[in-house]
């Protein structure tokens, strides 16, 4: 069996044509008639022709690759992003790299290098851990960005974004109208766009409840289960007066769960417990936690779909879209 892969020349000498009339039969370009270009189209079939993909980026300055990067893919959140982003590209004829920074912002570096050495058409970068001027210098090399989480304001990069400032104020006044008034926040960590929003929100609703409260409530936190378990029995065990907790996203929530358990609190009659996102989990523990849900999923298509108008020319109109919670209230906090 011949295992010889089949070459642009040799469909055109089986054709009889030149392979630049292959090449405009293959991407339907410049001018040949209908029935040449099926004849072609015929013989690359019967042969099992598959255009180079390397060729193809030489003559068009493109891979049909993109680069996708998230900080845990492990994190519900994020792989749903990723499964809406992949399934976007794929009906749009492109391969995703997906990447894993692990939260390290010195691997986010070296994975955006990567991307721009494998020659991507464009990044989708979620919820960067870097600070703005290392941002903007890890993006510059790359002709199309979209971030997911994350603005870097007075540069040309779209952006996806959670109305996280509008979700902080909704739980906060959800827990307010429970008539708990020591809330305490588990805050994300510091370099987290989203986690700063949330704050700013809880602030607010503070603020307008007319209550004042104890800086030491707010603590950042890892983004992670044993992140939630850790700071939350601190918090906890420095501040027994706080009846209520809004923890930075669903994963962090199910922590503080373990550690109330641990401290021998009910839930929600010693301590309420609020979440944000609405992971497909949070619905599944005892008790089923009060959230703000986000569709991650169509954050993810947004962001591809951004992408790749971006990379056929669309720059200032394809800019920002903004995507709104929706309190999910369940028995954590009732």
């Amino acid at each position: 069996m011949n295992s010889k892969r089949v070459t642009i020349q040799d469909v055109a000498a089986a054709a009889g044509v030149s392979r630049q009339t292959v090449s405009r039969a293959m991407n339907n370009r410049g001018e040949i008639r209908p029935e040449t270009r099926a004849e072609i189209l015929r013989i690359a079939e019967e042969m099992n022709y598959r255009p180079s993909s390397i060729a193809r980026g030489l003559a068009t300055q493109r891979t049909g690759t993109l680069g996708l990067v998230v900080p845990d893919v492990a994190n519900p959140f994020f792989a749903e992003v990723a499964r809406g982003a992949e399934h976007e590209a794929y009906a749009a004829g492109h391969n995703v790299f997906l990447c894993n920074t692990d939260e390290d912002p010195q691997r986010e570096i070296a994975v955006l290098r990567s991307l721009e050495e494998k020659r991507v058409d464009g990044v989708i970068l979620c919820s960067s851990r870097l600070d703005d001027e290392a941002l903007h210098k890890a993006l510059s090399r790359h002709a199309s960005v979209v971030l997911v989480n994350r603005q870097l304001n007075g540069y040309e990069f779209g952006c996806v974004l959670i109305d996280d400032e509008q979700g902080g104020k909704k739980i906060t006044q959800h827990l307010l109208n429970s008539q708990h008034r020591t809330i305490g926040f588990l805050a994300g960590p510091p370099a987290s766009r989203s986690g700063q929003k949330r704050v700013a929100g809880y602030r607010a609703a503070m603020a307008d409840a007319g209550i004042i409260y104890d800086p030491d409530w707010l603590r950042p936190c890892p983004p992670s289960v044993e992140g939630g378990h850790k700071v939350a029995a601190g918090l906890l065990s420095d501040h027994p007066e706080i009846t209520a907790l809004f923890c930075y996203n669903d994963l962090v929530a199910i922590g503080a769960l373990q550690a109330s358990h641990d401290l021998e609190l009910a839930i929600p009659d010693d301590l309420a417990i609020v979440g944000f996102d609405d992971i497909p989990l949070a619905a599944l523990v005892t008790p089923p936690l009060t959230t703000c849900h986000v569709s991650r999923y169509e954050m993810g298509v947004q962001a591809m779909k951004m992408l790749l108008e971006r990379i056929d020319g669309c720059a200032t109109e394809c800019q920002q879209v903004l995507l709104q919670p929706e309190l999910v209230i369940r028995a954590s906090a009732p």
